[in-house]
This record gives structure tokens, C-alpha cells and sequence, in this order.
């Protein structure tokens, strides 16, 4: 088979926005280790059982447990070891700094006490924080899979996904469907989170007003999922009816790169007025917050300014259901669909060219359901250019 990797050049690119993050937020770090898969996909173009040692003073090595066949195969990383426990690691290494630098969001204390068995680090501080400074600025090869992930996500909702609709369909059934759809069309299968334990097949498929279920993690719609145990796709017993509102809000990825997009659907009926003026206010929003997405701009003016353009009667349902909202507006996206920058209060750093954001301004109306919409844009001198298409009204099925 063909294997697609990422190019050298990219990786060292990436390592070297890395390495620049590191020396801003963490003057005379000496060691850094990156063992969370986004984390070692971004700086060396593999998924692996094992972990990235970064010193300052020398190249980087990663370190493959499981598997190093596979590794070598996918990745054009320099420096690739086969180790069998951190026995290894710690035989190659001349000396051990006191101080480890760590991507602490996604090592457990397990994997720590089995590091720290043979590297008897005497402090571990985080190095989350820098690693997504350097992933919020994406690269021409990383826009370029973006750009395509948005172009299919688009095509699809807009004009295939209403062939999968009929009277009676579950939401599980319409999410697994949709799903399958998007995989012959190149997505890469899962919507990969930095929150933990969240892990998503799709995003939410919801009909009427399950899209108001309280969600496993924070965002403003949610959905009760196939069981308890799997909050994922949509409920078995849930059919849809006609006058359902159909609430879409689901990723694309391709390579790893992810897009988000709501669409919000009426099946055969058209919703009230007080429905589709709710949607479009958010549709208003929506553009209003992407014109503001230009260089030195900052994520917490841009929701504050768009949170004071909220009309007094959706005040209580902005971003979730009545009196169970989440406070920011939109999130940068990329190898994951949650990444920093936030468009919320205390992110202050201005916005820089390049940069991805998915916008999302939802409001949730009781009996009823979530309405809104969410694209993903891209950061330009000129305001967000979206990746994803244009937000749109309500699209009546019939």
C-alpha cells in the first residue's frame, strides 16, 4: 500500500516552531518528552507506543515501543529507536536534567511511574501550553488538507446528505450512514479531542429536541447517544418525524486535519417563524464574528463583542440549552477538534494570520431543539475566509 508522510521538511519546521514556543514560555528548559498521539503525529508523523525526547541541546529522538516497523514505515523523522521498556531511553542518555518538560494533558500517572523508574526526574512541568502555541498557526501542507476536508464537508451536507433521509430513519442509523458516507469520501474516520476521555465516531446527528440532551463535553448541543456507555452517533429508538428539526454538527477530517460544520435541517415541514428567526440571528453572528477574525484581533473582544450583539430573547438559550449554556463562541481546529486559541474571555494573545477556527453561535430553544450554525475559518488580513462554505438557513427535506 501507500503510505502517505508527512515530509521532512515539513517535520522539521514544525519541531522548529516547537523549539521557538519551548525557549518563549520556558526559559533553560533542557528536556522536553511528547508521548500524547497528536502531539507525536505533529513533530514526527507517526502514532506510536512510546515517547519523543526533545533536548534542548541536541536533535530530538523518538523512542517506539510498539510498533518500530510501523514508524519507520510512515515517518521521515531523523532519529527513530526501537526501545523495549525505558531501560532503554535511559542507557542512551549521558545525563538526566532535573527538571522534564512534559505533555501533561495527555501522559497518565501510570505511564509516569513506569518513566520515572528509570529516569528519576526531581520536577515535571508542562509543556501543553507551547506545543499548542506551535500547532494554532497552520503550515501551507496542513491548510492544504483542511481546505480539502472543508470542500467535502460541504459538498456532502448540502447536497447528499438529505439521499439518506426517510420517514422513520433513527438517528443512529442516519449518524452510522452519514459516517459511512464521509469515509468512502476520504474522512478519516474518527473526531479526535484533546479533552479526556472524549472520543467522538462523528459529532451530533440529533432529531427535534434530543439535541438539547445534556452532552458529555462542552459544547453547546448534545446527544444521548446509542447507551450510556456510548454516547456516540444517536439513539436507537428515536425516528424521525415529520417537522423534526434535524441537528447536524459534525467533523471532517482528512490526514489527520479536521473541519466542523453545523447544518440545521427540517424534515418536510417548514419550522415556525419563531424557529427560523432564532436561526438566523445566528447566521448574522456568525458573519459578524468572522469579519473579525484578521491578525492582532483577540478571542476574548470577539466573543465579547458578539455576546453584547445577542438579542434579549436568546440570552438564555445562547450556546446550549435554556440555562445550560457554555461560555465561548467558537475554537481553533486542527489534528484536534478542540485546540487553542479559544474565542471566550482570558485569551488575550492576539490572533496571527493563518490560524483555524470553527464558529459556532447556537442557540437552543425548548421543546424544540438547538438552531445555529458553525463553519471553520481561516484567519487572513482581509477576516475569517470560511474553509467549510457559508452558513445557511434552515433546509427544509422533503
Amino acid at each position: 500500500m501507500d503510505i502517505i508522510k508527512v515530509p521532512r521538511i515539513e517535520l522539521e519546521r514544525r519541531m522548529g516552531r516547537f523549539l521557538v514556543e519551548m525557549d518563549a514560555a520556558h526559559s533553560g528548559w533542557t528536556l522536553c518528552a511528547i508521548t500524547g498521539a497528536t502531539g507525536l503525529f505533529y513533530l514526527t508523523g507517526t502514532i506510536c507506543d512510546g515517547v519523543l525526547l526533545i533536548p534542548r541541546a541536541n536533535d530530538a529522538t523518538l523512542w517506539v515501543r510498539r510498533s518500530f516497523e510501523r514508524s519507520i514505515m510512515e515517518s521521515e523523522f531523523a532519529d527513530i529507536r526501537q526501545m523495549s521498556s525505558f531501560r532503554t531511553v535511559s542507557e542512551a542518555m549521558e545525563t538526566i536534567p532535573d527538571t522534564l518538560y512534559l505533555d501533561t494533558a495527555h501522559a497518565t500517572l501510570e505511564w509516569y511511574s513506569m518513566l520515572s523508574k528509570y529516569l528519576p526526574f526531581k520536577e515535571v512541568l508542562s509543556c501543553d501550553r507551547a506545543l499548542m502555541n506551535a500547532r494554532a498557526v497552520k503550515s501551507e501542507y496542513e491548510l492544504q488538507r483542511m481546505i480539502r476536508a472543508g470542500g467535502e464537508i460541504q459538498r456532502l451536507l448540502s447536497q447528499e446528505l438529505a439521499t439518506l433521509v426517510y420517514d422513520g430513519i433513527t438517528e443512529a442509523v442516519l449518524g452510522a450512514n452519514l459516517l459511512a458516507l464521509f469515509i468512502k469520501h476520504g474522512h478519516h474516520g474518527i473526531s479526535r479531542f484533546n479533552m479526556r476521555n472524549s472520543a467522538e465516531l462523528l459529532g451530533h446527528v440529533a432529531f427535534g429536541d434530543g439535541s438539547l440532551y445534556p452532552g458529555v463535553f462542552n459544547g453547546a448541543s448534545g446527544i444521548a447517544g446509542l447507551y450510556p456507555a456510548a454516547p456516540a452517533l444517536g439513539r436507537h429508538d428515536r425516528e424521525l418525524r415529520p417537522g423534526d428539526l434535524m441537528f447536524v454538527d459534525v467533523c471532517f477530517g482528512i490526514e489527520g486535519y479536521h473541519v466542523d460544520k453545523t447544518l440545521v435541517f427540517s424534515y418536510l415541514l417548514e419550522q415556525p417563524e419563531a424557529v427560523s428567526a432564532a436561526h438566523r440571528h445566528c447566521l448574522e453572528l456568525e458573519t459578524k464574528a468572522a469579519e473579525m477574525l484578521v491578525p492582532g484581533a483577540k478571542p476574548a473582544e470577539i466573543y465579547g463583542e458578539i455576546l453584547s450583539m445577542v438579542l434579549p430573547e436568546y440570552k438564555d438559550g445562547f450556546m446550549g440549552a435554556p440555562g445550560r449554556t457554555v461560555p465561548f463562541l467558537g475554537h481553533s481546529i486542527g489534528l484536534s477538534v478542540d485546540e487553542s486559541p479559544v474565542l471566550a474571555m482570558g485569551f488575550d494573545s492576539p490572533l496571527v494570520e493563518n490560524m483555524t477556527f470553527a464558529v459556532e453561535p447556537k442557540i437552543g430553544i425548548t421543546g424544540i431543539g438547538m438552531v445555529g450554525s458553525e463553519n471553520t475559518y481561516l484567519v487572513t488580513n482581509s477576516g475569517g475566509a470560511s474553509l467549510t462554505g457559508e452558513p445557511l438557513d434552515i433546509i427544509v427535506i422533503r
